[in-house]
């Protein structure tokens, strides 16, 4: 009796209802009925969440019955939903003004009218010898064109990651060093806010060295040193990792060149945003405070138009300057062309010869108006730089941010790149970092590898892959490549498969018209390989050339330095956020272990952050997995 009872009730539940149903839905904005990535959306009750796609849609699990969504985006206003039953929803989310932040809740999905404002504000007095560019100009100011922002239009430029390579079939690997490290902190702020970052957005390089380490310091009059470790690689154990450390020349503050300096700054209606003026003016109030008396700073904004609001003024008379950034508001079009040539032009006439000349543009990247593509502002950034005035970018704000735009411009420019998104990294880029980020000690350093075919089987360069060179340029004294800052680091990480280890990765059939035979000297029989590096002085022409061997042991391997040990552990959770086909047995869980034993000292808590940043990322990963 019993068993018949417990199969009529197995046979019962069979046909019951599953408790649980999926909400799916598409977020639109109100007005311009685009899709909004990145919105949160959350069921109270169960406590779930998960955020939309690039294409605004979303799908949750949630229980049968009655339930309240809420849907949170910055810059939006926030939305509380009730559902029951409807498995397709239309969510559209209205757009808040900076200063009206204050979300307000709505309990149904109808859509209402936005009521545009249109406000006209005064930039600060410009000179009127100093007005360049196209659109409306006048002489104390121009009309301030709030422009509705769109959410879904960051651009990032496609990256094909380095592939593994024979050395029988190309020996030598040269690449331009990359001091940038925007990549990391906008992969950040897509974390921060509940959405997994733009497989492009991730450059591995760039979340390397996003964080300091400790090599040795150059003592031989040279103004880098190069450094090297190896280590079984943590997401394949039968491949080997070596890490190649450029350490830059650590000057004190009181001991660095004069500075003439043009802060270039994006007042268009774009940055009329929280995270983008604001931010921008605390920010270079921060720099403003480490100028010296001998240093000079001089302020270009541009919108419809380009102007200069503040000639070039000691660093001592820090009122004057502070003054004119608290002035600066938002309005207009965007002339980026107009204002990197008269910022460039105001750095020529106060050149200091022997002194840091450069260009501090402060941007989302969003130029619309004057020179404007890529193409244009790369061939305008070359010309500038010949004039001996290097160019430092930082990036700010979010949804329409132009990252493959500025880092161009900071590429060509013979400067570096930076992405501003709290003031926390403000403090880190332009205060603690303030040498590395405005003092140059070594212009295009260039990095060749050359393997050595009988202990290196195949090799890959980890990241760097818009920093590729050909063989030929790194001789080429003519060919452009990074800048090292003052006390700055540069890491790279190749993955090692080793003579005498099966892989599928290098599958290449046998020539026919030559053999792949490698004939060896002995005096490198051991070697890995030899680093060699180029760079010219600042005020140079001519290269000067380094190198060094590499030739692990086997104690090497087992036990690595804290150095290598991290840095691995960085690449292989940007390899992951990338969706890499090379991260191997590398797992969210299994990175957050290693960076947990790796942290090492972490005086200002970055490597912590990380960690968080990997917790966040793997529950979002996981969350991806359910609802597919």
């Amino acid at each position: 009796m019993i068993t018949l009872l417990a199969l009529l009730t197995a046979l019962l539940s069979s046909f019951t209802v599953s408790d649980e149903w999926k909400v799916e839905g598409t977020i639109v904005d109100d007005q311009t009925r685009k899709p909004v990535a990145g919105a949160v959306v959350k069921l109270e009750v169960a406590g779930r969440q998960t955020v939309s796609d690039e294409n605004g849609e979303f799908t949750i699990v949630a229980q049968r019955g009655n339930q309240v969504l809420t849907i949170e985006k910055q810059g939006y206003q926030s939305k509380r939903i009730a559902i029951n039953h409807r498995h397709k929803l239309e969510i559209s989310l209205r757009y808040i003004l900076p200063r009206r932040t204050r979300p307000v809740v709505e309990e149904v999905v109808d859509e209402a009218e936005v009521l545009q404002e249109a406000v006209m504000m005064e930039m600060p007095a410009m000179s009127k010898s100093r007005v360049h560019g196209t659109g409306i100009t006048m002489q104390y100011g121009v009309p301030r064109d709030m422009q509705y922002p769109n959410y879904n239009t960051e651009e990032y430029a496609t990256i094909h990651e380095n592939a593994f390579h024979r050395p029988q079939d190309e020996p030598l690997s040269t690449f331009s060093i990359d001091v940038d490290a925007a990549s990391y902190s906008n992969v950040r702020r897509f974390l921060q806010q509940g959405q997994l970052p733009p497989k492009d957005a991730v450059r591995v390089e760039e979340m390397i060295n996003y964080f300091n380490y400790d090599y040795t310091q150059p003592t031989d009059g040279r103004p880098l040193s190069i450094n090297t470790e190896a280590m079984y690689a943590p997401w394949n154990p039968k491949h080997q990792l070596v890490q190649v450390g450029i350490k830059g020349l650590e000057i004190n503050k009181d001991d660095l060149p004069p500075s003439n300096i043009v802060f270039l700054l994006d007042v268009s209606g774009s940055m009329n945003q929280a995270n983008k003026l604001p931010l921008l003016k605390s920010a270079y109030k921060l720099l403003v405070q480490q100028l010296r008396a001998e240093d000079r700073v001089a302020i270009v904004v541009y919108a419809g138009a380009a102007g200069l609001v503040l000639p070039s003024t000691a660093g001592e008379d820090k009122t004057a300057i502070l003054e004119a950034i608290d002035k600066l508001q938002a309005g207009g079009s965007t002339a980026g062309g107009s204002g990197i040539e008269l910022a460039y032009e105001v750095a020529r006439d106060n050149y200091i010869d022997g002194g840091n000349n450069r260009v501090i543009l402060a941007t989302d990247g969003d130029f619309n108006t004057g020179v404007s593509s890529n193409a244009q502002m790369e061939r305008l950034i070359e010309q500038k730089r010949e004039e001996g005035v290097f160019l430092t970018v930082l990036g700010f704000g979010m949804g329409n941010y132009k990252d493959s735009k500025m880092e161009i411009l900071a590429d060509k420019g013979n400067g570096n790149y930076a992405y501003i998104d709290n003031m926390l990294e403000a403090k880190k880029v332009l205060v603690s970092e303030f040498g590395g980020t405005l003092f140059t000690i070594a212009k295009d350093v260039k990095i060749q590898v050359e393997f050595n075919p009988a202990e290196i089987q195949a090799y890959r360069l980890i990241g760097y892959e818009n920093r590729r060179l050909n063989k030929e340029d790194f001789n080429n004294d003519k060919k452009d490549a990074g800048e090292l800052g003052s006390g700055h680091t540069v890491t790279a990480l190749y993955e090692i498969i080793p003579v005498g280890v099966e892989s599928d990765l290098v599958n290449v059939d046998p020539l026919k018209y030559q053999t792949s035979q490698s004939t060896v000297p002995l005096t490198s029989a051991g070697e890995w390989m030899t680093v060699k590096v180029r760079y010219k002085a600042p005020d140079g022409d001519s290269s000067m050339l380094i190198s060094a061997s590499v030739k692990p042991d086997d104690r090497e391997l087992a036990k690595p330095g804290d150095n290598i040990q991290w840095s691995s552990t960085v690449a292989a959770f940007g390899m992951l956020l990338r969706q890499s086909q090379y991260a191997g047995d590398a797992t969210f869980d299994s990175v957050l272990s290693m960076a947990k034993k790796t942290r090492g000292e972490d005086p200002f808590g970055y490597r912590a952050e990380m960690i968080r940043l990997i917790e966040m990322a793997g529950m979002m990963h996981n969350e991806r997995i359910m609802n597919e």
